[in-house]
């Protein structure tokens, strides 16, 4: 394929028009893009009730290939009815990411039993039947709840307080799996989880770091942000060991002089050693200090600001003399940057007014993921760019309701203030007993002593380490319930021993009643819904999700139970109950009347004081890790996907047309004795892919490789961020050896049929 000098541009406009023809027109896809419903894809910030395509200050169009993408996929035709006759279980499993989500809608209940090679419909009456007599019989500690982070603020806090009246903290959101280390680190920091800056500090910036991340390929429409921060004549810093083109050049669709001439992001690019970030970050502290020490008496304002930290801090003295003792010589070769890089990078920010740090899962999946974010968060404050307007910190969040899942109580522990109000809203003592995180979940499920899984959406399968083992957990469960849109490889790879169930649920802009949704930037933003795309009835049909635990609360936990369940299956009564518990939204009561959305009080930080008990932020102080011998794997997204799903198999802006690969600089591929092209072996202490293409990518840091997750979990071992729980998806030590053999798996039976929507032609070559 032609090399991609640019991100955005001329070739997204046409991959609209692509996207547009599938859907059935540019005028289909038009409306439903228009339509007052969040977007389905990042947390970035687009919709509501300004309309689609509109960011929270208010700027249209704003749109990208991911929402598109996304769109285009719910607007599917219904899997045919032949499909689960024609691809048995072992079939499915021979399924892509990618030919999962390209076969349609689901929207009829699915059940596989214990001894069945084939998913057989069911009428929704059995599928609740099954549901509940399992859950009837289960012990409520030995079962878990998976959260997605695409559904509605009302469905994740009626599933969570379904689950904790039924009698369990087992209570997870995918967060434990991308930013939980953002949250704990933070928390420990500042007293909150969540970013402290609104939208419009970001693009008033005069200096942003992005840390560990690639927003280009995965949320696209923050590059219009970054574009005015560099129109303005600031700094954009990118962090990365790998050189990706969307950060180096980036057209912008929606301004015209961008789209003729592009727009230089990244004004310094930084390649640590994979996983040297908090080395770096170190060393950027350290700078900083001698800076400070040097210009004490000269710059106007003190370049580290010892006043605000005496005043508004603790631990700042046992961090100084940290830096002090820190050699350069170790903070170089940890972290692979030079003395000179960092001086530069030094300077820019200490030249800056107005400073803010953004990071992603470059950060947040290593073993000593928490501790980066700390270190950021105190570097922040070395310079009070936490304490004033137009500056802070954002984690850059992956789903687009994911933050709001955490703020409406899905997480194994409820905030004590919630905990409270939950008890005494309803008269009853919740489980207090400690709930375990996703990956005790799946250990404990291995071990057998998880019965019953819930999951709301997302991939639980495709999204943990080491694929294997979380095939073996899944495999240990009684049964495990799925309510997904359409179908994924945790379908066919993460079923239980005895029944699988998987409920159709409705896509956002069809869901009958409005829902809310909570951006990374904290505003809550409301969604009015829809028609639903596929017929419904009474045995068969996509519902809503909120109708469905509300269905299986009531049979469940029956008229004793505090919880109207009937009434709880309108979104405007659950939107009354947040109000009452949640602290911050209680403007959530009155949504529905005046259609004002908000931002959630408390989130920005623009003063000195901290959301901690004495108004005060704490310092932490870490050894640097050492960097490990040999190559060392980070698991990447394509250009083409969103988190698990799949739905272009090309990398457009990396120049990649498949997804069997491993990105090699060329330096390490001459000295393993591989070849551009060639067949090779990728192993790890927990896994092993065969007949991978290695390709070369002299755009990486060499000693790094890259593959595709989440095809590339087999090789992700279990260990985990002590502080965070979060599994280290990157810096993986692996083995890559000459695979000289051939192997190409293709599903049995007939291709795949192709109709509106899907792309025949890869289909077919299922």
């Amino acid at each position: 394929m032609a090399k991609v000098r640019t991100g955005g541009g001329w070739r997204a406009i046409r991959y609209t028009l692509k996207k547009a023809y599938e859907a059935g027109g540019l005028w289909s896809l038009w409306k439903t893009m228009r339509s007052k419903n969040a977007c389905k894809t990042c947390a970035l910030g687009m919709g509501g009730q300004a309309g689609g395509m509109v960011n929270e200050s208010g700027h249209f169009p704003e749109v990208c290939k991911k929402s598109f993408q996304a769109m285009v996929a719910d607007m599917q035709d219904a899997i045919p009815d032949d499909f689960f006759h024609t691809y048995s279980i072992a079939q499915l499993k021979k399924f892509t990411p990618y030919q999962m989500e390209h076969a349609g809608r689901l929207v009829k209940p699915l059940l596989l039993q214990r001894g069945s090679q084939h998913y057989q419909p069911i009428p929704w009456s059995e599928a609740f039947g099954r549901i509940v007599r399992k859950l009837q019989d289960v012990e409520p500690k030995k079962s878990f709840w998976y959260f997605s982070g695409r559904s509605s603020n009302e469905a994740g806090f009626l599933l969570q307080l379904f689950a904790r009246l039924y009698g369990t903290n087992h209570v997870n959101n995918c967060s434990y799996y991308c930013h939980q280390a953002s949250g704990v680190g933070l928390t420990s920091v500042i007293g909150t989880g969540a970013g402290t800056i609104q939208l419009d500090d970001l693009e008033k910036s005069d200096f942003v770091m992005l840390i560990g991340g690639n927003p280009a390929s995965n949320h696209p429409r923050m590059m219009r942000s970054l574009m005015m921060v560099r129109r303005r004549g600031g700094k954009v810093v990118a962090v990365n060991p790998m050189i990706e083109t969307g950060l180096v050049n980036f057209s912008v669709p929606s301004d015209p002089v961008s789209l003729l001439f592009g727009t230089k992001i990244a004004s310094s690019y930084i390649q640590p050693f994979l996983g040297g970030d908090l080395a770096l970050v170190y060393g950027l502290m350290k700078r900083l200090k001698e800076l400070h020490a040097a210009e004490l008496n000269n710059a106007p304002e003190p370049i580290v600001d010892e006043e605000f930290l005496a005043e508004h801090t603790h631990g700042w003295d046992e961090l100084a003399d940290r830096l002090d003792g820190l050699s350069w010589d170790e903070i170089i070769e940890k972290s692979g940057v030079s003395k000179a890089d960092i001086d530069n990078i030094t300077l820019q920010y200490a030249g800056s007014k107005r400073a803010v740090f953004a990071w992603t899962m470059g950060v947040t999946h290593h073993l000593h993921g928490s501790a980066t974010v700390q270190a950021i968060a105190q570097l922040a404050l070395m310079r009070k760019m936490i304490g004033r307007p137009g500056a802070g910190l954002q984690p850059i969040r992956g789903h687009s309701n994911i933050q709001g899942m955490g703020t409406v109580g899905v997480t194994p522990k409820l905030k004590d203030e919630i905990f409270k109000r939950l008890e005494s809203e309803l008269g009853v003592r919740l489980p207090s007993f400690r709930g375990f995180d996703t990956v005790e979940c799946l250990e404990a499920a291995e071990q057998g002593n998880m019965q019953f899984a819930f999951c709301l959406g997302g991939n639980l399968f495709g999204a943990s380490p080491d694929a294997s083992f979380a095939s073996r957990a899944l495999a240990r469960t009684d049964m495990t319930v799925y309510m997904s849109t359409s179908l994924n490889t945790g379908h066919a790879c993460g079923t239980a021993q005895e029944d699988t169930i998987i409920l159709p649920v409705l896509a956002r802009d069809e869901e009958p009643e409005p829902s809310t949704q909570e951006s990374m930037f904290s505003y809550i933003r409301l969604s009015d819904g829809g028609e639903p795309r596929h017929e419904q009835g009474a045995n068969y049909g996509p519902r809503s999700e909120v109708k469905i635990i509300s269905e299986i609360g009531r049979r469940v936990l029956g008229a004793s139970c505090p919880v109207n369940w009937l009434e709880m299956s309108h979104t405007s009564t659950i939107r009354k109950a947040i109000s009452r518990i949640i602290p911050g939204l209680e403007q959530m009561s009155q949504i529905d009347q005046t259609k004002d959305e908000f931002f959630i009080p408390g989130r920005t930080i623009d003063t000195p004081t901290f959301p901690t008990d004495d108004g005060k932020a704490t310092f932490y102080v870490h050894d640097l890790p050492a960097v490990p011998d040999g190559l060392q794997l980070m698991t990447i997204r394509s250009e083409g996907q969103f988190n698990t799903v799949v739905y272009e198999e090309e990398d457009l802006y990396r120049n990649q047309s498949r997804r069997d690969i491993v990105l090699m600089h060329p330096d390490d591929i001459r000295i393993y004795k591989l070849s551009d092209g060639g067949l090779c072996s990728v192993q790890s202490d927990v896994g092993e892919m065969r007949h991978v293409t290695v390709s070369t990518y002299p755009e990486i840091r060499q000693g790094c490789v890259a593959m595709y997750y989440p095809e590339s979990n087999v090789l992700i071992p279990k260990e985990v961020d002590p502080l965070s729980r979060t599994p280290s998806y990157k810096r993986v030590a692996v083995r890559i050896v000459r695979d000289d053999g051939f192997f190409e798996v293709k599903p049995e039976g007939k291709p795949l049929i192709g109709r509106a929507g899907t792309p025949r032609d890869k289909m077919n070559q299922c």
